[in-house]
């Protein structure tokens, strides 16, 4: 499958879960990369998930993860658990994710 199908499909899953209510309908082709890497991260199950790493690579993934969920602290926090455990081999994610936390504030303050 090409990456352009991979693509595709998870922008239909997402559509599908009405993931996109506020985007133009005929512009989901355009969604940004790291928006579409949010969406699915938090919307849709592992086999989308591994689909996204497969597309990306996990560094992308890891990037966008940090910059977009960890942020979003309590309303996401289990889910970040999960992923920081499950998809990037962090061991102790509760202190992974206070530590990039703390490290988002700082470059909100600086």
């Amino acid at each position: 499958m090409s990456k352009n199908e991979v693509k595709y499909q998870l922008l239909a899953a997402l559509k599908a879960q009405n993931c996109f209510w506020s985007y133009d309908v005929s512009a989901l082709k355009d969604v940004p990369d790291d928006v579409l890497i949010e969406k699915v991260l938090v919307y849709l199950d592992l086999p989308e998930i591994n689909n996204l790493m497969a597309l990306y690579g996990r560094n992308r993934v890891k990037r966008v993860f940090r910059e977009r969920l960890v942020p979003q602290e309590e309303y996401l926090y289990t889910l970040n658990r999960f992923l920081a455990w499950y998809y990037f081999g962090v061991k102790q994610p509760d202190r992974y994710l206070r530590q990039q936390t703390t490290r988002h504030l700082n470059r909100l303050m600086a």
